[in-house]
């Protein structure tokens, strides 16, 4: 249907050139959409897109449109009835009284001369359904990876259409006046219907046709009277979200409770199970629940949700049973989420290695000196802890003032991951030492630091409230990280890694000095490593690490 508009309204717009070529275009316009295949599609089509405005009119629980979906249903509404006497002029003539229109002459002279305001009639039908198909493409292509440098040009497109075609058909139509003062041409491009053709025409589309679709949209609203009937009669079910309880009738969907009583609910495509911004997590009883359809199984796997029954699509869950829910993501989030695929880390539990890097001195650093200069250190120190993490394959996660918390493990097995930290721990002490020559002229002392390591199970996903959220670890295992960072101060070291991560690598032994230590927090004392000076932890892990490592092809076949 889109094709069409845009074919018929670019055609309009070569009147800009001359009516000559608006008329000759025309030619291959008709010819192409008159093909039979094309144009029982295109007929098939329309009704189809009408049956499922209504279906959808019915479909919908609420009526809490967002300022650009009531547009768009208006719009789409009022269609039919703009559309009625133009398409009965060029269709339903030639159904009835076998007149085939060829060209252009007759439908510009009869509106630009005889029925002038015929002229607002069309130039508002063009603009009402350019702008109704310009919204549904708008909502369909937003969630698309090309549509972010795509939508220039596609706004272009629609704003300088409509007034073209306008300018065009304009254009052609003064021709057309012009031409028609020559009696020869009149009779021989002229041939209105006569008056009692004319008068049936009217009197299907100005009379029955206006009667016939509004009882089809009174028949819709009585559909969903009887409906909303038998659906109390079926009972309701209680929905449970994190702050409120509402109560449905059975057959609604979880995003339409939310919407009907304004609970604010994720949802980029509006409920077609296209987007999985709806997404809940069923916190209650699964077992009662419908087992979800092949659209939503298809999303939830698109999106790396398949695996847990306990995400779902709120649109597409129609509970049954009373159910309680927490939306997965925020309520805010828009179509540049979806258009650029992000994961969102709905939590899960992981065997992650934590490293706590901080800065020592920091506060008293900053009494010296000023602001913009204590900033810049700080964020200096900060580039150089965190390329060393990076350098070795770990992930800088949280910015904590002059202090960073990083995590290993999230794509590499335990072993590599505690080699992994034991590498950046040294690589941190090289990058500050060479910070530290880099500033010994406006430094008195020199950058000092704390790092403290340790190795568990924690959760990881996505903590924060809206927009400002972050990926992080939580749990004990993170904690005593930390703590172990602490403890570089009372026990006169850089480094103090846990033995969970020593043995995991693969250390010796007796290769750092072993301490037993008191943990904040634990009951009993706790065993770790300490090293004065962290570059020495390269050379530990190496060795380890290169033995792990399978020898090349050509090396294993000697």
């Amino acid at each position: 249907m889109f094709s069409y508009i845009f074919s018929h309204f670019f055609n309009h717009a070569l009147g800009n050139i001359s009516y000559a070529i608006m008329d000759g275009w025309l030619a291959w316009h008709i010819w192409w959409w008159r093909i039979p295949v094309v144009n029982s599609t295109l007929y098939a089509a329309a009704a189809i897109h009408f049956s499922l405005g209504l279906w959808a009119l019915y479909q919908r629980r609420h009526f809490r449109y967002t300022a650009v979906e009531i547009t768009q249903l208006v719009l789409g509404l009022s269609i039919p009835l703009w559309l009625a006497s133009h398409f009965g002029a060029q269709r339903v003539s030639g159904w009835l009284f076998g007149r085939e229109p060829g060209h252009y002459a007759l439908t510009l002279y009869a509106y630009w001369a005889v029925r002038q305001h015929m002229i607002a009639v069309q130039f508002i039908l063009l603009t009402v359904a350019w702008t109704h198909a310009c919204i549904g493409l708008y909502f369909w292509l937003r969630m698309k990876p090309f549509f972010k440098w795509a939508s220039p040009f596609l706004l272009a497109t629609a704003v300088l259409l409509p007034p073209l075609a306008m300018i065009g058909a304009h254009h052609g139509a003064q021709e057309i006046v012009t031409l028609a003062k020559d009696p020869q041409w009149r009779a021989e491009n002229l041939h209105p219907l006569p008056p009692p053709q004319r008068a049936v025409i009217d009197t299907i589309t100005l009379f029955y046709f206006p009667i016939g679709y509004a009882a089809a949209i009174v028949l819709v609203f009585a559909a969903r009277g009887v409906r909303a009937l038998g659906e109390r009669r079926r009972g309701m079910v209680t929905v449970s979200y994190p702050s409120r309880q509402v109560k449905i009738p059975k057959g609604l969907s979880v995003l339409e409770a939310s919407l009907r009583f304004k609970i604010p609910h994720a949802s980029v495509c509006g409920g077609r199970a296209r987007c999985s911004t709806c997404r809940v997590r069923v916190v209650s009883d699964r077992g009662a629940l419908p087992r979800p359809s092949g659209r939503e199984a298809f999303v939830l796997a698109r999106v790396g949700a398949g695996a847990d029954p306990s995400i779902r699509l709120a649109c597409q869950l129609r509970p049954q049973s009373d159910v309680a829910v927490i939306p997965v993501l925020p309520p805010n989030v828009g179509a540049d989420f979806v258009r650029n695929r992000r994961r969102v880390n709905i939590g899960e539990e992981r065997y992650v290695i934590s490293m706590f890097i901080d800065m020592r001195g920091s506060t008293k650093l900053s009494q010296a000196r000023l602001p913009f200069d204590t900033v810049f250190l700080i964020n200096r120190f900060v580039e150089a802890a965190s390329q060393a993490v990076s350098s070795a394959g770990g992930q800088p996660n949280q910015f904590v003032g002059d202090g960073i918390l990083a995590l290993f493990g999230l794509d590499a097995d335990p072993a590599t991951a505690c080699r992994q930290a034991l590498r950046a721990a040294s690589a941190v002490a090289s990058n500050v030492a060479y910070l530290n020559h880099q500033f010994a002229s406006e430094v008195v002392e020199p950058i000092q630091y704390g790092i403290g390591i340790h190795a568990g199970v924690v959760i990881v996903g996505d903590i924060g409230f809206r927009g400002h959220t972050v990926f992080t670890a939580l749990g004990d295992a993170v904690n005593v990280a930390s703590r172990l960072q602490d403890l570089t101060k009372e026990l006169d070291c850089k480094v103090v890694v846990s033995e969970e991560v020593c043995k995991t690598a693969g250390l010796a032994e007796d290769a750092l000095t072993r301490r037993d230590v008191a943990i904040r927090g634990h009951d009993g004392p706790m065993a770790v490593r300490t090293a004065a000076d962290p570059t020495v932890l390269v050379s530990l892990v190496d060795p380890v690490a290169e033995s792990d490592e399978p020898l090349p092809t050509a090396v294993a076949a000697e």
